[in-house]
Formats: C-alpha cells, structure tokens, sequence
C-alpha cells in the first residue's frame, strides 16, 4: 500500500522539480481537458509556453510512446493502402488540398484570437513562473517538505489552469 502512494508521488515530485517540467504538466493538462472546446486557447498556449518539441519528444518516448508509434506506422500504413486503392488518381489530390485547406482556414480564421491570447498567455506564465518560482525557494531553504511543496504546487497549477479558461 505504501508502494503505490510512493509511485504516484514520484512522477509529481519530478514535474514539480523545475519551471520547465511544471509548465509542460499545465500544458498536457489544459489539453486533456480543453483540446475539443478550446483548440485556439490550446494552441495559443502552446505557441507561448514553447514547449512544442519537448511535449513531442515526450508523446514518442518511453513504453507507451512505443506502443503509440506502431499503432500509429501500422494505421499509416493501412490508410495509404485503403487511398490508393479508394482515392487513386485526381481524387485524391483533391482530398489531400483540401485537408490542407482547412487547416490554414482554420488558423486564418482564429488568427487573431489565438495572436491576442499568445500575449495574455506569455504574461500569464511569467506570472506564474514568479510563483512557482517563490515555492521552490521555501522548499530549497527547507521551510517546506516536499509533500508540502507539492501540495502547494498542485494547488498552483489547478488556479492557473483555471485562470489560463478566463483569459
């Protein structure tokens, strides 16, 4: 029993260890929760945090990265098979420019939604780094345990989640 409170606590403590790895645990939270009814603040997000390659290279890593990565070369594979077979010739290049299409439709039309938020975003962060950064340094000059500091950085990070909804 006591195993699986150490376990579950140890991928926190290390999320909470540095700005960097608490921001890209807000990160993949804000899109667990909000990708289908936000996607512009989630992308606005993305864009300002800068944590684009990290959160890739973490989705492809590890075990289930692996797992991820083969389901995903097998689906590509069986997709292009089933296209060529479907959609071979001038149909197919349709589909593809449309699909292109709708993605820069998509960003063209929330351009300016997702380039006003980037700022809010940005301003929001560094005041969140201000106060993470304030909890760390009672943790390092030991006024804090660390379930304490991580009880307060969870807190934390529930407040600007919520505060990254209203912006």
């Amino acid at each position: 029993m006591a195993d699986s409170s150490n376990a579950e606590a140890a991928p926190n403590t290390a999320a909470y260890d540095t700005f960097e790895d608490y921001l890209r645990l807000a990160v993949t939270e804000y899109y667990d929760r909000s990708w289908k009814n936000r996607r512009a603040n989630f992308i606005a997000l993305l864009m300002a945090s800068g944590q684009m390659s990290h959160l890739a290279k973490d989705a492809v890593s590890g075990q289930k990265g692996l797992r991820n990565i083969a389901a995903g070369a097998v689906g590509v594979v069986a997709l292009r098979l089933a296209l060529r077979w479907a959609l071979g010739g001038p149909l197919g290049i349709l589909l593809t420019a449309a699909t292109g299409a709708s993605l820069i439709a998509f960003f063209l039309r929330n351009q300016k939604e997702i380039s006003a938020k980037t700022g809010r975003f940005r301003e929001q962060i560094e005041s969140e780094r201000a106060k993470f950064e304030e909890i760390q340094s009672g943790y390092r000059a030991n006024r804090y345990e660390a379930r304490e500091r991580n009880l307060m950085v969870d807190g934390q990070l529930k407040r600007f989640l919520s505060d990254l909804d209203e912006v």
